[in-house]
């Protein structure tokens, strides 16, 4: 891979990824490895069969464990035992619709599971840098007309967002109170709805547009009105890995940061079908009646602070980031030995892009 900025900074440092099996997770730590950074995953078994990381055998080249980011002893004796500088935290439970049906395991995932995280992290005190990805969700959803920005009120109808917005400040809470006067970066990463390659996730809208389509049969789509900030999946990983060499360099780069697309019109979930479709080459769809659970209807991100602090720009339009995809996709059930090569190559394109 070519060697820029990124990359370099990088190499050879020790990086914890939570939830480095689910779809988000093996996306940045396939990044991570080509960088040649020392990686250890925590994360509980993949959340589905077929899966992106068995599917790489991601697990070969990293300190890959399997724990519950509940589970306090194991946890911290992983992080005590790797020392990691950098920490990404994804390990959630990631799931408006389960959000309803498992409201306390949510809680405890997402928010105490956070704690954990934290509190370890200031005893041990090998960190320099720790992102934690919690959710676009985190805003209180007026289904305003205008994106959200970093500043609004946060909230959350259902457990789901309304857990990703406890993690938020807990994020905020533990960096006043320790990690600023410890000289650790810390920030939250609130990102748009991710789309890419390797997803096969309950409950999410590309994952059930693959496995209509690859078993012939009609997909069904529930809020086919609903808006989304799609975005491909590189974009915020990009902007996580900037924002880590920048905090590591500064701490004054901590807080709350948007990462989305541009938002030049708005996306309907019914659009991100028709195009599937259309690249995919055949399929049809059918409109199902929505779930009785709320989930709101309209939600875009203001970028603008990444844009301008960062230097951070998405380098992919909505029909490019569907395209990059279903490419993925078409290659996994066509060849799925070469599922490494076109994983490589995706990223490699999009960095020396």
């Amino acid at each position: 891979m070519k060697s820029g900025t990124t990359e370099v900074f990088f190499k050879g440092k020790r990086v914890l990824v939570t939830g480095h099996t689910g779809f988000i997770g093996s996306w940045l730590t396939k990044l991570l490895t080509m960088f040649d950074a020392q990686v250890c995953g925590f994360a509980l078994e993949p959340p589905s069969i077929p899966n992106m990381f068995e599917a790489l055998d991601i697990g070969s080249s990293i300190v890959n464990i399997r724990g519950d980011i509940r589970n306090n002893e194991v946890f911290h004796k992983t992080i005590s035992d790797f020392s990691p500088e950098i920490v990404f935290h994804l390990a959630a439970q990631p799931i408006v619709l389960e959000s309803y049906n498992s409201p306390l395991e949510t809680f405890e995932t997402n928010v105490t599971g956070t704690v954990s995280l934290l509190d370890n992290l200031r005893r041990i005190n090998s960190a320099k840098v720790i992102i934690v990805m919690t959710s676009d969700k985190v805003y209180r959803n007026n289904e305003w007309v205008y994106p959200y920005r970093e500043i609004d009120p946060l909230g959350g109808r259902d457990p789901y967002s309304a857990s990703k917005s406890c993690q938020d400040i807990v994020v905020s809470s533990f960096k006043e109170s320790y990690f600023d006067g410890m000289g650790i970066g810390v920030s939250s990463i609130r990102a748009g709805n991710i789309i890419g390659g390797g997803d096969w996730g309950k409950y999410r809208i590309v994952p059930d547009i693959v496995r209509g389509l690859t078993s012939n049969k009609i997909v069904k789509i529930r809020n086919p009105d609903s808006i989304r900030p799609w975005q491909y999946v590189l974009e915020p990983l990009s902007g996580m890995l900037i924002l880590a060499q920048k905090m590591w360099n500064n701490v004054k780069y901590s807080g709350e940061w948007n990462f989305g697309p541009n938002n030049q019109r708005a996306i309907t979930v019914k659009e991100l079908v028709d195009k599937f479709i259309e690249y995919w080459g055949t399929g049809s769809y059918s409109i199902t009646k929505s779930n009785d659970k709320r989930e709101s209807n309209y939600l875009e991100l203001d970028i603008s602070r990444a844009k301008n602090e960062l230097n951070w720009f998405p380098r992919y339009g909505f029909e490019e980031s569907v395209e990059k995809t279903v490419e993925w996709y078409r290659e996994y059930y066509r060849d799925r030995s070469s599922i490494n090569k076109i994983t490589e190559n995706q990223i490699m394109t999009y960095f020396e892009g």
